[in-house]
């Protein structure tokens, strides 16, 4: 598969309410779109870097630096997705643009040959159960309503972010609100450290489905003691980045759960890899969510219908976090999202309103 070009564009997404995690607020996706073209289609991949180095080291202008400069000149003209990842290879870290590159090309590569994303990976199931993430808010009162209004849309699993000093009183007011059968879990993006275990260990008796990333993204050690001192079963994100990772935290006992995000470990590809890995040592996985457009969210939806994805993701719909998406809108049906089955991603960005949040565009030729 020759190919021709690659287009750059970047799109400011307005949020419909600002999402607070322990590091930071959102109230606009600046997102990093990669198209690329060849004689027989086109693809296009979602770079899921945020605008600052908050949640990972990389950023969106960054992202577009490293693409330019380094990932875009040593990509292969005439290029098959494997081909991709050894030609990024040499270039350390940066996961989040190789991903958006090697989803671009086999997104071109899969429309080109009229096979679903979903069929490639291979996917067991035709939707996927959707949970929605819940960030951190101002008081109890506005969280339980901001909770009952996901649940009366649907969704069959809340995620609460949380803090220290937002950590146990919210959890515990959303599951008496709520009752036992709410599928819920909490994650901290790292923001707690060992010593803070005892103060963690108050989450047991809510019957969490897990916790998410509560230490430092580089500690597995840490972690494995966690895990031995608390109920809660650990899940791992920041800290898993390849399948490699993915092992060593297995083998330490720091997580009994990984949460895999194509952009955060390199691509679909590695994240294939992980979730084969975690399904023969028995880990739960499920698909974690970076506020996509629906560009991002048709892959991630496919990739969540793998059978080793046995937890509900942050595969939300479009309407959770855009008035108006890029693309035709992901809607619940039941509590779930369908997997999209037309060639390659299936889903295409819908030109008048990809227009209208678009910032710049840059062409590169190959």
């Amino acid at each position: 598969m020759k190919i021709t070009g690659i287009e750059l564009r970047r799109i400011a997404m307005p949020l419909v309410a600002p999402f607070r995690t322990s590091f930071g607020t959102e109230t606009e996706r600046d997102v990093l779109l990669v198209r690329v073209v060849t004689p027989d289609a086109e693809g296009w991949g979602e770079c899921v870097a945020m605008s600052g180095p908050l949640y990972s080291p990389e950023y969106v202008d960054g992202a577009a630096d490293v693409l330019r400069r380094f990932l875009i000149p040593a990509l292969p003209r005439h290029a098959d997705v494997h081909a991709v990842g050894r030609a990024l290879h040499p270039f350390k870290g940066h996961r989040m643009a190789k991903a958006a590159l090697e989803t671009a090309v086999l997104d071109a590569r899969l429309r080109a040959a009229g096979q679903s994303m979903a069929s490639f990976l291979g996917a067991a199931a035709t939707r996927v159960p959707a949970g929605v993430s819940v960030g951190i808010m101002d008081s109890v009162p506005q969280l339980l309503d901001a909770v009952s209004g996901y649940l009366d849309e649907g969704y069959v699993r809340i995620k609460l972010k949380i803090q220290p000093g937002w950590d146990v009183e919210p959890v515990r007011a959303v599951r008496e609100r709520f009752g036992p059968d709410l599928l819920l879990q909490a994650d901290a993006n790292a923001a707690y450290t060992l010593t803070d275990a005892p103060h963690l260990g108050r989450l047991d008796p809510f019957g969490l489905l897990l916790i998410e990333q509560p230490l430092a993204h580089d500690d597995l050690v840490q972690h494995s003691h966690l895990a031995r001192r608390i109920a809660t079963p650990v899940c791992l994100d920041e800290s898993i980045e390849s399948a490699e990772h993915a092992a060593a935290a297995i083998s330490l006992g720091a997580c009994s759960i990984v949460n895999i995000k194509p952009g955060r470990v390199g691509g679909y590809l590695e994240a294939r890899r992980i979730h084969d890995l975690c399904r023969a040592h028995g880990v739960a996985v499920w698909c974690g969510g970076m506020l996509e457009t629906g560009i991002g969210r048709a892959a991630n939806v496919a990739l969540a219908a793998l059978p080793g994805f046995t937890l509900p993701g942050d595969t939300s719909a479009s309407g959770r976090y855009f008035a108006t998406d890029v693309t035709e809108p992901f809607e619940l049906r039941d509590g779930h999202l369908d997997v999209p089955t037309g060639p390659g991603i299936g889903v295409a960005p819908l030109p008048d309103l990809l227009r209208e949040v678009t910032v710049s565009t840059e062409w590169i030729d190959l």
